[in-house]
């Protein structure tokens, strides 16, 4: 069987660990690397939860640090959502153990990834842009190496970091538009799009049912998420990065609209906004593919069946 090789690029929280996990125990795909970026958290703490999670599941992809900061601004993390670590938990976390970093240079090994490859690679960024605009700065011929690149960010309605902008487009707006500046295939995955894909405190039990204890802690960590959304777990929870990882391995499960799409920088109640235009090619050149409609029974259930594996392993 054939191997489609993607890179993550990731802040490391819970949903992110999903994300991987969904990409890890898909069939037909490989994680060439992982390169980590401030945003959920501060990047020492990303850092530690990706190494503990490395050595909690076996992962054997190199893992590189990144950028600590975003391109013009000062970082500003999801901890009075997620907790100190990233990672709400409604019990269990992940163990001390750790792997060990490859190197703490995320952007250059990035870039060294995309020069090797031999063919047009795919990116797939669950955080921030800012190590992918930085790859980017520094090389700018490496543009037509990224054959796609699929970003959970932005929102083509609401947001929620701000009433406008969503949290990884508002931490590092410049670095999405960047991005976009060098013509890359940007297949965005926003928050309208995630939030047609749920999950509930029964799936974080149907998790602890497998008795193993990596089930044991991915079912705390779910039931942790979940909580978010309500205290008691009785409302579901929107699926983030796992549904743009379920998007990429899946792809039935996704449709995808053209638009034109910029990055507002300056507004003073919108710096952050994704301003989604869908009159194209009437009004604006297409210049993304916008998440619009999403299958959630395909979705969700590509999602937990990889967390299930991930448990019985």
């Amino acid at each position: 069987m054939h191997h489609h090789p993607v890179w993550i690029d990731t802040d490391m929280g819970f949903d992110d660990l999903a994300a991987v996990l969904t990409v890890a125990q898909a069939p037909d795909w490989t994680i060439a690397g992982l390169s980590l970026v401030a945003g959920n958290a501060p990047l020492d703490v990303v850092t530690d939860n990706a190494l503990r999670a490395a050595a909690f599941f076996g992962w054997q992809m190199p893992i590189h640090g990144g950028s600590s900061a975003p391109l013009a601004a000062p970082l500003m993390t999801a901890q009075n959502v997620l907790g100190a670590d990233g990672m709400a938990s409604a019990g269990h976390s992940l163990p001390a153990q750790r792997a060990a970093l490859h190197t703490t240079d995320g952007v250059q090994a990035l870039v060294q990834y995309l020069a090797d490859s031999p063919s047009p690679a795919t990116v797939l960024a669950l955080g921030p842009l800012t190590n992918v605009a930085r790859a980017l700065q520094q090389r700018p011929d490496l543009a037509a190496q990224i054959g796609m690149l699929v970003w959970m960010g932005g929102s083509a309605a609401a947001g929620n970091h701000t009433a406008a902008a969503e949290f990884n487009a508002a931490v590092d707006p410049e670095s999405v538009q960047v991005v976009l500046d060098a013509g890359i295939a940007l297949r965005m995955v926003g928050l309208d799009a995630c939030r047609q894909v749920r999950v509930h405190a029964q799936d974080a039990e149907t998790l602890r049912a497998l008795g193993t204890p990596r089930a044991q802690v991915l079912a705390d960590l779910l039931l942790g998420y979940v909580r978010i959304a309500s205290p008691d777990g009785s409302l579901p929870m929107s699926l983030y990065d796992p549904t743009a990882a379920a998007a990429l391995v899946a792809p039935r499960g996704m449709v995808f609209r053209p638009a034109h799409l910029v990055m507002e920088l300056e507004g003073r109640h919108t710096r952050g906004m994704t301003v989604v235009e869908w009159r194209v090619p009437r009004r604006a050149r297409a210049n993304a593919l916008i998440a619009h409609q999403a299958d959630e029974a395909l979705l969700r259930g590509v999602v937990l069946d990889a967390l299930s594996r991930a448990a019985s392993e």
